[in-house]
């Protein structure tokens, strides 16, 4: 799918107006939309949440006053909580924050930069709706129509799109800070564009900020900065701010047959009136929709029973759709515990053993054949052997090249043997099925994020 074109002198939006939602689930826009920001080592994506908290009136006097330094307020400290984040000047963990405008209500992840991170930021990427990709321009050849974007900024494009980011937004940062903004504005909107069609990431917009000064972050500039000239760095559509209020929510997939990992199994509800004292098997639905009748199968032991009763989080009888957390009492007891797999019976679910997939490799020793990992599908734990190394995704390049192993932070194809087969469908189809984590067996460190093909 190729990228969406980006004039010189404004950002199209797609589905910048109001979308309705539909019966395949997509959020309302009024919905809140969780979105992260990423992009390379201090581009200004603290400082950027924190332009949008302030501007937006969701930080507190107290709270202001104590992000003071030197008389001046450090928007940054917003966010970096961490004391070896205030010392260092650095995101070091993904800092989450909350604030909503009169259009909608926002959850904010701020994702390190670093590349000894990088597995914080796919942790958030994995739950988002959106990403701002932040390009600080100070660090390209803005002057130059041909400039090559930095490493971080290409790789946390990539890994945004390939964890189904719905929504990217690119934020050109501290143009306030070049001798001329609007030709920056113009060859890095220019970089992008090139870099978005080669690797095939769909991009929503391209917008010039200052997250320093505020200019376009929440207010448009235009009315007072340049709007002789048509605007900030030639720039007539809308803030930031705007655009994320617009931005359509993550598809539920709902359309999928229901799947639900088994989280925790009440053996004696407090509300016998309600299960009738039979177990209830909670979990969060992750396709489709558990309701009433249906005709389930256990993974892996094979048995099958009907769906007697529905629970929602609050313990009400209801039908539940993808995304939400549900009770499920069965007409009859099983030996079902944490880790299973509910699965509509009907569905031709096809348990493998044998999976292809695109993994983000996170660890600190490179990927080798013949290794062996803990693999986690939902919360079920199985072995898990790399077969092959297929190739890895050059990320300056975007070819993908023969391998034999793939180092920290590199993209690749590989191919894995399971002990036990698990119920899988292509992340392109569902973002929980798709997935799978892989951690190293004896450090139990998270090592890649394996999505399924």
């Amino acid at each position: 799918m190729s990228a969406i074109a980006i004039p010189s002198v404004r950002a199209e939006l797609v589905e910048a107006a109001s979308i309705p939602s539909t019966s395949s689930g997509r959020t309302d826009v009024p919905g809140a939309l969780r979105f992260i920001t990423c992009g390379s080592v201090d581009d200004g994506k603290s400082t950027l949440i924190g332009r949008l908290l302030v501007d937006s009136k969701a930080v507190l006097q107290d709270h202001l006053a104590g992000v003071q330094r030197q008389g001046e307020t450090d928007l940054a400290l917003l966010t970096d909580g961490l004391s070896a984040e205030r010392e260092q000047g650095i995101t070091i963990d993904v800092a989450y924050r909350y604030f909503n405008t009169e259009a909608r209500k926002f959850i904010i992840g701020d994702a390190p930069g670093h590349e000894q991170y990088t597995r914080n930021m796919v942790t958030a990427a994995s739950s988002a709706d959106a990403a701002v990709v932040l390009v600080d321009a100070t660090k390209l050849d803005w002057n130059n129509p041909q400039m090559e974007l930095l490493v971080q900024t290409r790789r946390h494009s990539l890994l945004a799109n390939l964890l189904r980011v719905s929504s990217i937004v690119f934020a050109v940062n501290k143009l306030d800070a070049v001798a001329d903004a609007t030709l920056a504005f113009r060859n890095i909107g220019g970089a992008l564009k090139r870099f978005t069609e080669v690797a095939q990431i769909p991009l929503k917009a391209v917008v010039p900020v200052s997250a320093l000064k505020g200019w376009n972050v929440v207010d448009r500039c235009g009315e007072g900065l340049a709007a002789q000239n048509g605007g900030w760095c030639g720039y007539t559509g809308p803030s930031l701010l705007q655009i994320l209020e617009h931005l359509p929510g993550t598809l539920t997939e709902t359309d999928q047959p229901v799947a639900v990992p088994v989280q925790w199994v009440e053996k004696f509800s407090s509300s016998s009136d309600t299960s009738q004292g039979r177990r209830v098997l909670w979990g969060r639905v992750a396709t489709g929709a558990v309701y009433p009748g249906q005709q389930i199968a256990v993974l892996p032991s094979g048995q099958t029973a009907t769906v007697a009763q529905v629970l929602d989080h609050a313990r009400r009888p209801t039908d539940v759709l993808a995304g939400h957390s549900a009770g499920i009492v069965l007409d009859r007891e099983l030996d079902v515990s944490r880790g299973d797999w509910l699965l509509a019976s009907d569905a031709g679910f096809t348990p493998s053993r044998e999976l292809r997939a695109t993994v983000a490799w996170l660890d600190d020793e490179p990927l080798v054949a013949g290794r062996v990992y803990w693999a986690l599908h939902g919360h079920r734990w199985v072995k898990a052997k790399v077969k092959r190394v297929v190739h890895r995704l050059n990320i300056n390049t975007l070819a993908e090249e023969d391998a034999t192993q793939l180092e920290p932070n590199a993209i690749g194809h590989i191919e894995l043997s399971l002990q036990e087969p698990i119920a899988a469908l292509p992340y392109s189809q569902s973002r929980v099925l798709g997935s799978v984590v892989l951690v190293d067996t004896a450090s139990h460190k998270t090592a890649g994020a394996v999505l399924i093909n």
